[in-house]
């Protein structure tokens, strides 16, 4: 059984977030997610929010067909539906009905914002990453040599750069490997980051599924891998 209660109180914590409620099958897992924003967040973001803080916080892994995203033209008037990502059709008029929720205060979770490869002759591949923790956005970048392999993990060094400038201490993390791996019938990516704190040190670990890029993917298995670490630091 998956706790969608805990889930929930999860989502109406990410920005723009008015009421979500999750629909559950039979079987306790996630049927269908609906989200009803301000429209302060596009809803393919809003989207791709829902699945890194899923996956970051409570390893859950939501395919993002599954969620349904309505933007209301005024806050808390879930009437005013004017656009719908992720499931479509009656699924609107689902995520227009979502209870009303109170929003969170935002935590110290970092959520991705986008990747961007660039190649050239000279400098081989580089690649920058945004990401979001409430308000504020932090890029960081990462150079390698160009091929399939090293654009992943120029990826994943990219995003540990990114965290790195939000901690403000750049020798706290580092890249100990990424890997692109295939499993039941999908590809994934894996890594590996440690962190250090004084002289101790500790591996941790995190995943994602490729699915729009692997670099992508890269990123969000890095948020896998640190994000729990990130919120620990708070205070």
């Amino acid at each position: 059984m998956l706790p969608l209660q805990r889930a929930e109180e999860l989502i109406a914590t990410l920005p723009g977030v008015v009421s979500v409620r999750i629909v559950p099958t039979e079987s306790g897992l996630v049927d269908t997610i609906h989200v009803l924003t301000t429209g302060e967040t596009q809803p393919k973001q809003t989207v791709r929010n829902v699945e890194s803080a899923l996956m970051a916080h409570l390893g859950m892994r939501v395919d993002h067909r599954k969620v349904s995203v309505a933007t209301t033209v005024a806050r808390g008037t879930p009437t005013a539906v004017i656009s719908v990502a992720g499931v479509s059709g009656a699924a609107a008029s689902a995520s227009a009905a979502a209870s009303s929720s109170s929003v969170g205060t935002p935590g110290r979770t970092m959520l991705f914002e986008d990747v961007e490869i660039r190649g050239s002759r000279a400098r081989g591949v580089t690649c920058k990453v945004t990401l979001r923790r409430g308000d504020d956005v932090y890029v960081g970048e990462s150079e390698g040599v160009e091929s399939d392999r090293s654009r992943v993990d120029v990826a994943a060094r990219a995003a540990l750069a990114t965290i790195a400038k939000s901690e403000g201490d750049e020798r706290r993390l580092s890249l100990e490997g990424c890997k692109l791996v295939e499993a039941f019938d999908r590809e994934f990516v894996f890594v590996g980051v440690t962190v250090r704190q004084g002289r101790e040190s500790a591996l941790m670990t995190g995943s994602a599924e490729v699915k729009d890029s692997a670099e992508t993917a890269a990123v969000l298995a890095v948020l896998d891998a640190t994000n729990r670490w990130v919120a620990g630091r708070a205070g």
